[in-house]
């Protein structure tokens, strides 16, 4: 969105003309007007005012510009008899002007009609080397404004960069273009450079020019399809091909210099090509400085291309076990295999140099087991000890009882390396970190801040023991960023100790970033000294932010200190908007837009209704998406455009959560787009809404020409319904065939979407291109694929595995193919394919080196659970003898331990309670042992337990009866409340929660908005009779998860005033049962509450007025005049120079 102050305007022509209508005397007709102008008042005259800008920035950068000027201009359209008034011409300009800029197309059509000359100047503008200001007396035309919001519209740059691509390189000299090119290119996602555009490319570009485009495209390599990518390859090496004069085809073109040129493409070239490359080629290219750069990115190189190239490198002069040439090697050191009769310092180096294989694209186990032969050999003749700090992070791959065989004093002399390594497991860090303390005996700032990586393995206990000062250097020290690390249990240690002296001051204060979030509300409401200063690189909660920004802006007049500071804007209430003027807040709306996601769906509201009532003529359309329904007939055809991209700008699951409500906006937007796609500058301008589009629409809405461009958006959408998914899938066929005639480009660009094809259709590609298939599962990990996608990836890594059947000792287990270490790392969720007697038969060290994998399974049943647990008794021997870094290694493993295993546990630390507590499927039996392990093994009773012991038992809290809950010391459950209230506890639990927080903030009539919002679920414990005597504007600020949480006999006694000021989340929050309670009254009340209805005109509902979208007059100071500026894309920006 444009800044509103100085303020702009859309149309310059109108105030340039207006100056002329001023003057009190027209010059002569007949004066001189110089050729220029004369043209420029022939395209006003056709209502070319594009060509008009074009014509005047030309004369502009040229002539001189006087102030007869205007009225000379002026005098010439009088003379050719043009009748027109100001506000005529006006609208004539406004809507030609914004017809460009909503249909990108015809202005690339209209840039395609513009002479040499205008075109000249287009590019000349683009190119950044004209005056940003373009001066005419006291009017400022801004270009660099200009520039900066056509290269982020949607579709403008599209029709940019086909424009210079079709005209440029007649127009201006090759390197200009590339460098306009380059610029466009990297303002797009990417979806721009299309398979079919180096067909576009000139093919003989000047060198330099040619060097600095194809720059351009390694920088973009991963924003570019892999068909696009094989494209612009082959555009590249055509030209390199071209320029190579030699006529013995034994004869490589890719020399050293081609290899530079060519960057991250190198990986394109064919196996034949590499070995072709001559040696003095190869080497020369591998002593260049810059080479190791490059090999440091070629993330998606193949092992087979890789060996290629070390190959090639071995028969230059380089010596492959040199060390300096191993640095050079870049990711090729990933692929490294000349091990023979390596010594232990060169294998250390490899290590070292293989950090960086983590970037690696797939191969990831291969790379595992290079690591594990080097650390053999690294370590052959040395012990653990001694040659710990020069493993690199391939200590990673350390047993559980490799590294307890650690002494203290080894741990204490690499922790230089150790507390940098990445990938460490939980149950590694905690072993180190104990051998590390072992070592310093008592924890203070200097050894905390020498762990870095492994704080999170410090016991909460041993936290809460540091000295208070010591802790306050941690928090402003660097090792503060890896405090984000710790458990919440972890932080409450920290957070106990800061405040436990009672002054809160500055400890509070010092406190940055997410962990300031830990702070209780209880502790903020006693703490004076806040100031918007020391809140700016803070993140807050809802309740913490609600209770600072009321504190705050009784003491702060001006609103840009509070909307600009962090996370603040989360406070704001209702009552706070409707309190700003119309200009204030018209000044400071762009607050609220750039904070869009930090808002809740019920802020905007607020927001779209206090919008409407002081300037609904110039109201952002994403926002009528928040208002009822009704508003959106309000949008005319006329205002389509801007209306969808503004919309498509935003998240539309957070603007509306009610289904029936999205569906009417959605049919809106249907009604726009006329059921159809075009053309790619469409899909530019739908942008995100293109995820919510109809299965119909994707099906056969989309023209063939739009495909592409949509696809690209598509790869990205969350949550795509099945019929989406089925209509996506029958497109893919149309275009690709079966999958079994996909080529790896089409297998690389269809990653997120083979989840849609089915077992038998996906054996045919996971057979053709086992790697890419297997890659792709491991990019989309984060999610719980089908069934039939898991099956194809274990058949997948099943046929390319070389396996042996097991001769493991185990009755019932000769013979069985069991899993092996590397088919468990490539499996990921896929290993809940294996059969439980398959994991009961893995060998121990393979149990041993991945049960934390196997533990982070989520679609493992419990039979293979509880196999998985008896393996786990197999290997470390009854539950009794389980250490911490044992029980933190088992993840959903434990969920399969019985009450009695559970009870044999050692759960004397909070720290492995904390393990246990963060699996959310205990039964409420499994809940009680561990929370009665805690307290045995612990020997706290429940009257002795801290906060933070509280924030570790978590969900197990839950199974704690009454009596034991009164127990809790309000002075400890008063600083965790806000983690308590997330718990889904039964709801005499949370009812007797709700009576400890009344002892700390009173009788909930007196329960504030940061309050009620601070308790979450715990609000859900509140009687009917205290229900109803809550204020209606508390309602919004009951978090979702209570509104849930309510008993469905309790929720029906709320009022109907009640339940319309539920605000449209909460209201989205109503389950199925407590809606079936409500009375005719309170469901109309809830429809409303749904639909974002103006809460302050109840119960009365006055049909609101439809808005008219001309621009007014009398529009409040700091109101744009069009739709076109809330959309951040005005074609034209000007700024009178008294306001500059």
């Amino acid at each position: 969105m444009m800044s509103q102050e100085p303020r702009t305007y859309f149309l310059f022509l109108f105030f340039f003309l207006s100056h002329g209508v001023a003057s009190h005397s027209v010059p002569d007709s007949r004066q001189d007007l110089h050729p220029l102008l004369q043209k420029m008042a022939e395209e006003i005259i056709d209502g070319s005012y594009l060509n008009a800008l074009l014509d005047l920035i030309q004369f502009q950068s040229s002539h001189g510009w006087t102030a007869d000027l205007c009225h000379r201009i002026l005098a010439y359209l009088n003379s050719r008899n043009v009748a027109f008034t100001i506000p005529s011409l006006q609208a004539a300009m406004e809507n030609h002007l914004e017809q460009r800029l909503y249909q990108p197309q015809k202005l690339l059509e209209d840039l395609r009609d513009t002479d040499a000359q205008q075109f000249h100047t287009v590019m000349k503008c683009l190119l950044e080397d004209k005056k940003d200001l373009l001066e005419l007396e006291d009017i400022v035309i801004d270009l660099g404004e200009i520039r900066k919001q056509a290269l982020q519209s949607p579709g403008v740059n599209r029709s940019l960069f086909l424009i210079t691509l079709e005209r440029c390189f007649q127009v201006l000299n090759s390197l200009e273009c590339v460098e306009i090119l380059g610029r466009v290119l990297r303002g797009s996602s990417g979806s721009l450079l299309q398979p079919n555009i180096p067909e576009k490319l000139p093919q003989d570009l000047r060198e330099d020019a040619f060097k600095n485009l194809s720059a351009v495209f390694k920088d973009l390599y991963d924003q570019t399809s892999a068909h696009s990518q094989r494209a612009l390859y082959s555009w590249m090496t055509g030209i390199l091909q071209m320029s190579f004069n030699a006529t013995d085809d034994s004869v490589s073109w890719v020399s050293a210099e081609n290899l530079w040129i060519l960057g991250r493409y190198m990986v394109h070239l064919s196996l034949e090509e590499i070995v072709k490359i001559s040696p003095v080629e190869i080497g020369l290219f591998i002593s260049y400085d810059n080479a190791t750069k490059q090999l440091d990115t070629v993330y998606d190189i193949t092992p087979e291309l890789a060996q290629a190239f070390l190959e090639r490198i071995s028969s230059s002069s380089f010596d492959m076990r040199n060390i300096s040439t191993i640095h050079r090697l870049g990711l090729l050191v990933c692929f490294y295999n000349d091990l023979d009769l390596l010594d232990a310092t060169v294998a250390q180096v490899l290590l070292h140099q293989m950090i960086k294989c983590s970037h690696l694209r797939g191969f990831q186990a291969g790379v595992q087991k290079l690591k594990a032969d080097l650390l053999d050999i690294a370590t052959e003749n040395q012990t653990l000890n001694e040659t710990l700090g020069s493993l690199s992070d391939a200590v990673v791959g350390l047993t559980h009882s490799q590294l307890e065989s650690l002494s203290p004093e080894a741990v204490h002399g690499a922790i230089s390396t150790l507390n940098q390594v990445s990938g460490w497991a939980k149950s590694q860090v905690i072993i180190l970190s104990a051998k590390y303390l072992a070592h310093e005996k008592v924890l203070s700032f200097y050894n905390v801040s020498q762990m870095g990586v492994l704080l999170a393995g410090v016991g909460t206990q041993a936290f809460y023991g540091m000295d208070r000062r010591d802790l306050l250097q941690v928090l402003r020290s660097t090792n503060s960023l890896h405090v984000s690390d710790l458990s919440p249990a972890q932080k409450q240690g920290v957070l106990s100790k800061m405040i436990e002296a009672g002054d809160t001051t500055s400890g509070i204060v010092e406190i940055q970033g997410a962990f300031f979030k830990e702070v209780a509300l209880f502790d903020l409401r006693r703490e004076p000294g806040f100031n918007t200063t020391v809140l700016k690189e803070k993140e807050l909660r809802r309740s913490q932010a609600l209770f600072l920004y009321e504190l705050l802006s009784k003491s702060t007049r001006r609103p840009e200190e509070l909307l600009s500071t962090g996370q603040l804007v989360k406070g704001m209430t209702c009552s706070h908007i409707d309190a700003m003027s119309a200009d204030s807040f018209l000044a400071h709306f762009h607050y609220f837009e750039n904070n869009l996601s930090l808002l809740s769906p019920y802020q905007v509201n607020c927001l779209a209704w206090k919008y409407w009532e002081v300037s609904r003529s110039s109201m952002p359309p994403f926002l009528l998406a928040a208002l009822p329904a009704h508003h959106l007939a309000s949008v005319p055809a006329s205002q389509c455009v801007p209306f969808l991209i503004s919309l498509g700008k935003n998240q539309l699951d957070s603007l509306v959560l009610d289904s029936h409500k999205k569906n009417s906006v959605l049919r809106k937007v249907q009604q726009c787009l006329n059921n159809s796609i075009a053309d790619e500058f469409a899909v530019d301008i739908v942008g995100k809404l293109l995820c919510h589009l109809p299965a119909a629409i994707i099906h056969s809405g989309i023209s063939a020409r739009a495909w592409a461009t949509a696809l690209h958006g598509l790869r990205d959408c969350p949550g795509l319904s099945p019929e989406q998914k089925a209509a996506v899938r029958l497109r893919l066929l149309e275009q690709y065939g079966l999958p079994r005639n996909w080529t790896a480009e089409t297998m690389k660009d269809l990653g997120p979407f083979l989840v849609l094809f089915s077992g038998d259709e996906l054996s045919s590609v996971a057979t053709k291109f086992p790697e890419i298939f297997q890659q792709t599962s491991f990019k989309i990990a984060g999610t719980l694929p089908p069934p039939e996608f898991l099956w194809a990836v274990f058949e997948s890594v099943w046929n390319s595995s070389e396996r042996n059947p097991s001769s493991h000792p185990i009755p019932g287990c000769h013979g069985v193919m069991a899993p092996s270490s590397s088919d468990i790392f490539k499996l990921a969720e896929a290993n809940a394919c294996w059969a439980p007697e398959d994991l009961l038969c893995m060998e121990e060290h393979t149990f041993i080196r991945s049960v934390e994998l196997l533990g982070a399974v989520r679609a493992f049943s419990l039979p293979q659970l509880v196999t998985l647990k008896e393996k786990a008794v197999q290997v470390w021997d009854m539950p009794s003898y389980w250490k911490e870094h044992h029980i933190a290694s088992l993840g959903r493993i434990a969920l399969a331990l019985n009450e009695s295993e559970l009870e044999q546990l050692d759960l004397s630390s909070i720290d492995t309670v904390v393990s246990l507590s963060q699996q959310t499927e205990w039964t409420p039996g499994q809940a009680k042992s561990i929370l009665q392990g805690f307290l045995e093994d612990s020997g706290y009773s429940v009257q002795d337990l801290k906060s933070f012991h509280l924030v570790g038992l978590g969900t197990t809290l839950c199974a704690m009866n009454i009596t034991e809950i009164s127990l809790i010391k309000i002075s400890e459950f008063r600083v965790v409340m806000a983690r308590i209230g997330t718990l889904l506890c039964s709801i005499h639990i949370l009812a007797e929660f709700k009576r400890k927080a009344e002892v700390v903030f009173g009788h909930p009539t007196k329960w504030s908005s940061s309050v009620l919002q601070e308790l979450g679920t715990i609000a859900a414990g509140l009687t009917k009779e205290e229900l109803q005597m809550l204020d209606k504007d508390l309602m919004p600020y009951f978090q979702p998860s209570a509104i849930k949480c309510l008993p469905d006999e309790i929720f029906k006694e709320l009022s109907a005033e009640q339940i319309a000021w539920l605000g449209p989340e909460n209201a989205a929050a109503v389950t199925p049962g407590q809606r079936r309670q409500l009375s005719l009254v309170q469901l109309q009340s809830l429809r409303r509450a749904l639909d974002g209805a103006n809460t302050r005109s109840w119960p009365d509902t006055p049909a609101s007025a439809r808005p008219t979208w001309a621009p007014s007059s009398g529009s409040p100071p700091g109101a744009p005049g069009t739709w076109g500026l809330w959309l951040g894309c005005p074609l034209l920006v000007i700024v009178p120079e008294t306001m500059w």
